[in-house]
């Protein structure tokens, strides 16, 4: 039996016994050897058992990217890197497996198919095994948790699988090949919806609201209900309706009762009136644009549905921490990655304030709030200084602003090819200096409730109800201190959800859903744009516009079969599966 089948066998269930008093959900994996059955009675190992659960959903900020061939099956990216609001600018991560998925390659992309697979059945294997074992754990209100805990990432592990492979095997209990040869179907888009709601909503009704501060992070009711109505929002796109493929969408048409659905479900998450979003007080672009960016420093607020927690202390060594500050900084603070550099493409998607135009010699004045608390530009303070993206003509001499001059003796050390750093999720306070034991320690935001709103916003326009759809676009822009707009168009509604929800991973996935990855992920169709500043003597700039890469189809290609990833050809064989369309096995 190959290996790589469902990693079903679990051959060693590991776990540590820490001695911590209250949950902690930084930890790694453990390390020290315990039999299975000693887990179930003992709350401290329980909770150690499902620690793996929270920390393999979202890699987060957690970048890992080796050149080395027999290495990159191991790589970790930020998946907004594959749109278009955002790129790297180190010139070797393209020789990464993010590169080659990046080009198309059917070779990484199958391996990138296959660690995903493996990597979400063997969660959904150690749930499986938890629930056969429910008998053996004590009454009370530790098991509801653990088992509410258990229904939900059962769910929301089945539902990272739909999403990116369709219909998949729905399997409930372990089961040893070697000792029963069961085979399973591929499930059909209705039976995924059915089963990851219905195990939504079974959390739903054990989870609590909230919890005290010793288990901050914890999946709650709140998380369950937007799990269940981002399924059936998900399962809404007209893309899923009408396939001649059940596991590959709906054989008749069923957006308009999933759309239902949805705000179904959306309406029991707002009736716990646990959330809200978090108002700016301030009135000047310096105050709305710090107090905008603080949204996302401020760790579990009250517009935070779930979040990936990581150390107060930083520790990237011993800890949970990841160096977000460090890889997305320009050179002048110390950076030597320029990892998470905007776009062009994504700076001019902001558009002005009520009242001004665009000046093309002023391009970044009287811009939409936010651009400014999320966008790093030449010429903004950022650290008590003014950044110097852009190039100055010195005797007749071009030569680089501080922001634009490699840091260090590094042979690779990188600057932003785009002409933009980061400004949203970064820490003006975080420490960067030559000791990268300590880096960063904000928390990767999965759900928010702004989010929420904005996919009310669709819902209703999709019903044909556009003044509800348009109140809950103007809560977005009143937030932000934008003008309320008079009316909505569709177009409205995507630049919105854009703006507000961008560089998180929800405007990937809305490519996919929206069924535009084609247009919007390829090179010829959309290439990245970026912009070249150049002072002259007298100190006038010049802006320059062009495309990233002179060949932008090598550099970013999207066919229509990477819609979904291929499930391993191990399982294909051994169930006796369909494959998703047009892979082939290399």
């Amino acid at each position: 039996m190959n290996k790589y089948i469902i990693n079903i066998k679990l051959l060693a269930v590991v776990f540590v016994l820490t001695g911590f008093a209250s949950c902690n959900l930084f930890r790694d994996e453990p390390v020290d050897k315990l039999s299975v059955n000693s887990i179930w009675k003992n709350e401290l190992l329980l909770d150690e058992y499902m620690l793996p659960m929270y920390r393999n959903m979202n890699d987060g900020f957690s970048v890992y990217m080796p050149t080395n061939g027999l290495l990159k099956g191991a790589s970790r990216v930020f998946l907004p890197w594959y749109g278009d609001q955002i790129t790297v600018s180190k010139t070797n991560w393209y020789n990464t497996a993010y590169g080659d998925i990046l080009k198309g390659n059917i070779q990484e992309i199958t391996r990138w198919g296959l660690t995903t697979w493996t990597s979400y059945y063997s969660r959904i294997q150690a749930i499986n095994l938890l629930f056969e074992n429910k008998d053996n754990i004590p009454e009370g209100e530790h098991k509801q948790r653990i088992l509410g805990e258990a229904h939900f990432f059962r769910a929301y592990y089945y539902y990272m699988l739909f999403r990116q492979y369709g219909g998949v095997l729905l399997i409930e209990k372990n089961f040893d090949p070697l000792k029963n040869p069961v085979k399973f179907p591929r499930a059909s888009y209705e039976q995924m919806v059915e089963f990851i709601t219905n195990e939504a909503q079974t959390a739903a009704d054990i989870l609590a609201v909230s919890y005290d501060s010793s288990n901050a992070g914890r999946v709650t009711k709140g998380a369950a209900y937007m799990l269940k109505a981002k399924t059936y929002l998900w399962a809404s796109s007209e893309i899923f309706q009408n396939q001649s493929k059940s596991y590959l969408g709906f054989i008749d048409d069923k957006s308009r009762e999933m759309l239902d659905l949805a705000e179904e479900a959306y309406d029991e998450l707002e009736k716990l009136n646990a959330y809200s979003l978090i108002q700016i007080s301030g009135t000047t672009e310096e105050e709305i644009k710090n107090q905008y960016r603080n949204i996302f420093l401020t760790k579990n607020s009250e517009e935070s549905i779930l979040e990936v927690q990581h150390s107060d202390d930083g520790d990237f060594a011993n800890g949970f921490g990841h160096k977000l500050d460090r890889e997305a900084s320009s050179p002048y603070y110390g950076g030597t990655t320029a990892a998470y550099t905007p776009t062009q493409n994504h700076v001019d998607e902001y558009e002005m304030r009520k009242g001004y135009e665009l000046d093309p010699e002023n391009p970044y004045l009287n811009r939409d709030y936010r651009f400014y608390a999320n966008i790093l530009y030449d010429g903004c303070r950022f650290k008590s200084r003014t950044m110097s993206i852009h190039y100055e003509t010195i005797d007749g001499e071009v030569v680089e602003g501080e922001d634009l001059k490699p840091y260090g003796t590094s042979t690779d050390a990188a600057v932003t090819k785009t002409g933009y750093y980061l400004g949203k999720f970064v820490d003006e306070a975080q420490q960067i200096d030559n000791n990268d034991t300590y880096a960063s320690k904000q928390n990767y935001i999965i759900w928010r409730y702004a989010e929420v709103i904005l996919d009310y916003a669709e819902i209703y326009y999709r019903q044909g109800r556009t003044d509800l759809a348009l109140g809950r676009i103007n809560d977005i822009r009143r937030r932000a201190h934008m003008h309320e707009l008079s009316s909505v168009t569709w177009e409205d509604i995507v630049h919105e959800r854009r703006i507000e929800m961008a560089f998180e991973e929800t405007t990937y996935w809305d490519l996919f859903r929206w069924g535009i990855a084609e247009e919007k992920m390829n090179g010829e169709t959309n290439p990245l744009k970026v912009v070249k500043i150049t002072y002259d003597e007298a100190g006038k700039p010049k802006y320059e516009y062009s495309n990233m890469n002179r060949y932008p189809k090598r550099v970013r290609t999207f066919n229509k079969r990477q819609y979904y990833l291929p499930i391993p050809w191990d399982e294909i064989r051994y169930h006796g599966i369909e494959q998703n369309p047009d892979w082939v096995e290399v």
